[in-house]
């Protein structure tokens, strides 16, 4: 991921929150704040032959503590109209073998309920349920919970 696919990054974020189900948050941030929140080693974008992206997945430090050091948190976003098609799959397996590279020894990651179809795709990609959050944050006057999930580096001992 580069600055040149921030537009598209931040247009299918912004797709995604237009969706209520993918995210607490209400408005994609800037570039800038993208940019500078996650790491730059674990940012990706699947791309179609004419450049478009058609989707991104990128981690963030789960905390600043060196005890925490390899656990991270991900997202994963597929364009509308490249959903279904192996796009979030590959991203999500790209972004694994990366983490593992580099040591990290878990990804982890929050998902609604009613996403499903997230739900499967990081099933299918190892990630397994810690539990659920219940009602750990209120969007759009509601209170919403949240599935937790992780996933091992098979990798690391």
């Amino acid at each position: 991921m580069f600055p040149e696919h921030a537009e598209q990054v931040l247009e299918i974020y912004r797709l995604g929150i237009a969706t209520g189900d993918a995210t607490f948050e209400t408005a994609a941030p800037t570039w800038e704040a993208f940019d500078a929140s996650r790491l730059a080693e674990h940012r990706l974008v699947a791309l179609d032959a004419t450049g478009r992206v058609l989707g991104w997945t990128a981690v963030v430090p789960v905390s600043a503590r060196s005890a925490y050091a390899g656990v991270v948190e991900h997202s994963v976003y597929v364009h509308p109209d490249a959903q279904g098609c192996g796009v979030g799959q590959t991203l999500l397996t790209a972004l694994l073998a990366s983490t593992d590279t580099a040591g990290i020894w878990t990804v982890q990651t929050g998902i609604f309920p009613e996403n499903t179809a997230s739900l499967a795709l990081h099933a299918k990609a190892g990630f397994r349920v810690i539990g659920t959050r219940d009602r750990l944050g209120r969007h759009h006057g509601r209170w919403r919970d949240v599935v937790l999930l992780e996933r091992r580096s098979p990798t690391i001992s």
